[in-house]
């Protein structure tokens, strides 16, 4: 681990107000784990009903994703839509053997990532839902983070570690092995050091996000998305100037030599295009008066 990242660990939290919240979430995941006992008796997932997922009468969040969402916030945050709740509990059979997945003590972490979560939708991508159920589930084993995002995970690597290394055949990792691999870098990051090593690891993982906070990473299906936009935004751009351009020289606003002169500034100056519109739009108003 970076001396820097050290340095700023020995400072962390001096007045302890972040440890009394994490220790209270643990307290919270402990009645969370007593009310659905899923590991010590599988079979109880069974008693789990399509209501404590969603209500679908009042529309409102289950009992169980409550605790999730809401009440173990501080032990990983989730941004979800009800629509996601709704697509559990059309397909609840299918959610009930992820959960006996989840609590399968032979499954490797990385096999519990990679199970059909994508069967229902909203629950694939970068499964942040299972992950944080994952954790939930399997924190008394010690070896799961509340860092649910691959890409928040990779930038925390990167950025305490002297040098992070990554397997040559890290990116034809599934998706469930990335995770395991991450997640186990990190916590021997924490040991690393005798400041982090005690530290409970949701503890350590807010430090990260307090000291580090992760920039805004956008997926690459996204940015090409963006991206596509963008084009799309500067094309109807150009096409609204060329016919205020048109409209101008047909009402004799301004000459041929104008109108090549005007785009050829649009070109070649494209910080300026605003005051080169507001201009043309002044012209325009002057012909309508």
């Amino acid at each position: 681990m970076r001396a820097s990242v050290i340095e700023k660990a020995k400072i962390f939290d001096k007045d302890g107000t972040i440890k009394r919240e994490v220790e209270t979430a643990i307290s919270l995941l402990r009645n969370f784990r007593e009310k659905y006992p899923f590991v010590e008796n599988p079979k109880s997932i069974e008693a789990l009903k399509p209501d404590d997922v969603f209500k679908k009468e009042t529309g409102e969040i289950g009992d169980f994703f409550h605790w999730i969402e809401y009440r173990l916030k501080p032990l990983g945050h989730l941004t979800l839509y009800s629509n996601v709740y709704r697509r559990i509990r059309s397909d609840f059979d299918t959610f009930k053997e992820l959960l006996y997945v989840v609590v399968d003590k032979e499954k490797s972490l990385a096999k519990k990532v990679d199970a059909q979560w994508n069967e229902i939708k909203g629950l694939g991508r970068d499964r942040h839902i299972a992950k944080k159920i994952i954790f939930c589930f399997n924190y008394e084993i010690e070896s799961v983070v509340p860092i649910f995002s691959t890409s928040h995970l990779e930038y925390f690597l990167k950025t305490i570690l002297e040098r992070s290394k990554f397997p040559l055949q890290y990116e034809n990792m599934s998706r469930g092995e990335k995770y395991e691999f991450l997640t186990d870098e990190l916590l021997k990051a924490k040991e690393d050091s005798p400041i982090t090593e005690s530290w409970e690891i949701t503890y350590f993982c807010r430090f990260l996000y307090e000291t580090y906070p992760p920039p805004l990473i956008i997926p690459s299906s996204e940015r090409k998305k963006l991206a596509a936009k963008a084009v799309m935004e500067k094309q109807q751009q150009f096409s609204d100037f060329m016919n205020m351009l048109n409209e101008l020289r047909r009402n004799n606003k301004i000459s041929a030599q104008d109108l090549r002169a005007y785009q050829k500034q649009w070109g070649d100056y494209p910080q300026n295009r605003k005051f080169l519109v507001n201009k043309l739009a002044i012209l325009q108003n002057e012909k309508m008066g």
